[in-house]
């Protein structure tokens, strides 16, 4: 990224919370990206496990006491912020999420151009009331972002139609296709000690994702019963942790394994024979893309991004309706009854992921979003056609 008038590196500043999950790994990923490229790079979180990663990668790293989900500690979380923002003076401020979107719109209030990235809308996570206060604050701040990056056009188009305004980017989200690779799977089957004692020929269904509603295993669950009468030797395995484990446990017939929290997922994906991401809603799910990364088939349900994720050829087979039991039972039990089928499905999704969907690409499209807003591009620069934005301009009134 070309230096400001100033002669020095444009500074970023990533805000984050959640500090897990598929966000973090957006958040990681930009960062290592944009280290290797020479920005001077600060991430705001609370101290965890994202933290050490972080700074592993080189970026500077400052202590953020935030909780997950907005409550009475939002005051005093946004003024912790704004200091924070004060003393390290960066040029421009790239907020992830709902709640870091939240607090580092108040604690900036455009005074330093500010990115919101969504990562899915907070109003559809909740209901009723909760609902409607988030999606009037969501029309609100909208003053305070001077671009919001949709990880899809379908999120996008959530946003104008919930009447959201601002200037908007769509960069979908990528993932490193050199770690997320395909590798035989009995090799790495027996590497993963959660899957001792069961068959190295057994059909293995992985889903992967934080073990919370949005992602619903819940009705996973309620449609495995109709897999393993079709497929009896069939196996699930749920990787992950989350608010729902003590919950979904209890229930769940001796053919379904819990992994908890893992540091990596890709021997997951590698020892699948095909991944399954039910969600309620999204903006574009890492799991999928990683899992085709891996040369896995995927079975998702029809939500924003979803259906962006994937290669045309695959839509017919791998997109279900959400919420949808009998469904998604249907297109599990079909693909692993198919193995030659599911070769070829997840060959045609690697292909897909290697040309849209690499990391690189997408950490290219966020530079140039930061390269406009600083009026730092390079004189005489042209955005290649496979890097080039799609950007809009939506009013309340669209």
């Amino acid at each position: 990224m070309a230096p400001s008038p100033s002669g020095r590196r444009p500074r970023v500043l990533h805000v984050t919370q959640p500090v897990d999950g598929g966000v973090a790994r957006v958040v990681t990923d930009l960062v290592r990206e944009q280290v290797g490229h020479g920005l001077d790079v600060t991430a705001v979180c609370p101290d965890s496990a994202l933290t050490a990663r972080l700074r592993a990668l080189g970026a500077q790293v400052r202590s953020w006491r935030a909780t997950r989900s907005p409550g009475p500690a939002l005051v005093r979380e946004v003024r912790q912020l704004a200091r924070l923002v004060d003393e390290e003076r960066p040029d421009l401020v790239h907020a992830h999420s709902a709640k870091a979107g939240l607090a580092a719109r108040l604690a900036v209030r455009g005074r330093i151009p500010t990115v919101f990235q969504p990562h899915a809308w907070s109003f559809e996570a909740v209901g009723g009331g909760t609902a409607a206060l988030a999606l009037g604050w969501e029309r609100w701040g909208a003053r305070w972002a001077t671009r919001v990056v949709c990880v899809s056009e379908a999120e996008r188009v959530t946003g104008v139609r919930a009447g959201i305004s601002g200037r908007w980017t769509v960069v979908p989200n990528g993932i490193d296709p050199e770690h997320y690779r395909p590798t035989a799977a009995d090799a790495v089957r027996a590497r993963l000690a959660p899957l001792a004692g069961v068959s190295p020929a057994a059909p293995l269904a992985v889903c992967v994702g934080r073990l919370c509603r949005q992602k619903g295993q819940d009705v996973l669950l309620r449609a495995w019963d109709a897999v393993v009468r079709r497929v009896p030797a069939a196996r699930l395995v749920l990787v992950g942790d989350g608010p729902d484990l003590d919950r979904l446990r209890p229930d769940a017939p001796a053919s379904v394994l819990f992994t908890g929290a893992v540091t990596d997922a890709a021997p997951w994906y590698q020892a699948a024979d095909l991944v399954v991401l039910p969600s309620r809603w999204e903006g574009m799910a890492l799991a999928p893309l990683e899992a085709m990364a891996c040369g896995r088939p995927v079975v998702v349900t029809d939500v924003d991004g979803a259906r962006e994720s994937l290669p045309s050829s695959l839509t017919a087979r791998c997109l279900v309706r959400p919420e949808d039991p009998a469904e998604l039972a249907e297109a599990v039990t079909g693909l692993l009854l198919d193995p030659p089928l599911r070769a070829s499905l997840g060959d045609r999704g690697r292909r897909h992921v290697l040309s849209l969907h690499d990391v690189r690409r997408t950490a290219a499209q966020i530079a140039d979003v930061y390269h406009e807003l600083l009026g730092t591009r390079p004189a005489g620069h042209r955005t290649p056609p496979h890097v080039e934005s799609t950007e809009h301009r939506e009013s309340i009134h669209s």
